[in-house]
């Protein structure tokens, strides 16, 4: 049986596609199952620093007929496999972002899950993993500007005739209007990621599995897991969230994100998580 493939995308960078993409695929292996992550943001890609797997071959020389699929995977941390990229404009240029296709099928037919870690913005290079996903996961903070940029995302993955599994909110706090970003994007939110400046730029479910935002992440494998495997239709799946990991939750975002957030939360959030709990 083909594994799943599960791209997770974002309009605006920065937002944290690269960790969520990391830190659910590490879940899932921890949980019994054999994944796989793909470095596709060609651009700019990081998948390799995040996870101590940057040297060696990568996703880009792959695509340009230089090494093969087997020759660029790399194990890391609790088994995980992944198949990084470099950040040279030379490696950019020689890649064929056409090429993920075969990419992409060869590996589900080796694994049970392929996460596709992709760049921001609308371009070409988003058409593949888009297009070939099985489903899209979209990540965003709270602030104006990145859910505006998913919801184009959320546009896009329409117009290939994908399907946008939900909407993860990273950098949430107790004021988030969570209901309120779902509607905006029309999707159903997978659950929401407090924010935690003493969690380093490392798999936090690996080096810091004792902190509230890798049980968030914990949880929300656990959610995508029945999603991939048994079946589960994500609307009908609750919000994975805990009033506990907020409880001391501060607006504590970027700062060019920061002048960009709702006013109009204090406004009509409809309460704590804009009304999640009730």
């Amino acid at each position: 049986m083909a594994g799943y493939v599960c791209t997770v995308a974002g309009g605006k960078g920065g937002v944290g596609k690269t960790t969520t993409a990391v830190n659910v695929s590490t879940a899932l292996q921890q949980r019994g199952h054999d994944v796989v992550v793909v470095d596709a943001d060609l651009g700019m890609a990081n998948l390799g620093e995040l996870v101590g797997a940057a040297d060696g071959p990568s996703v880009h020389q792959v695509l340009a007929g230089e090494a093969t699929v087997e020759e660029a995977l790399v194990d890391v941390d609790e088994g995980l496999t992944v198949l990084p990229g470099e950040q040279s404009l030379d490696a950019f240029a020689g890649a064929d972002p056409a090429g993920l296709t075969d990419v992409i099928e060869r590996l589900r037919e080796r694994h049970d899950v392929v996460i596709v870690d992709t760049g921001s913005g609308v371009s070409h290079e988003m058409a593949v993993p888009l297009g070939l996903a099985d489903g899209v996961v979209l990540v965003t903070t709270p602030a104006e500007v990145a859910v505006t940029d998913a919801g184009k995302t959320a546009d896009l993955v329409e117009r290939l005739g994908g399907t946008v599994l939900g909407v993860v909110a990273l950098r949430a706090t107790g004021d988030t209007d969570l209901a309120g970003i779902g509607s905006r994007l029309g999707a159903p939110v997978l659950g929401a990621v407090p924010d935690d400046p003493a969690v380093g730029a490392e798999p936090a479910v690996v080096e810091a599995p004792e902190r509230d935002v890798s049980a968030a992440y914990g949880a929300l494998a656990e959610q995508l897991s029945q999603v991939f495997f048994d079946g589960v239709d994500p609307a009908d799946a609750e919000t994975v969230l805990e009033e506990a990991w907020f409880e001391d939750s501060t607006e504590s975002v970027a700062e060019d994100e920061s002048e960009d957030r709702e006013e109009e939360n204090e406004e009509d959030s409809g309460g704590r998580f804009g009304g999640l709990f009730g």
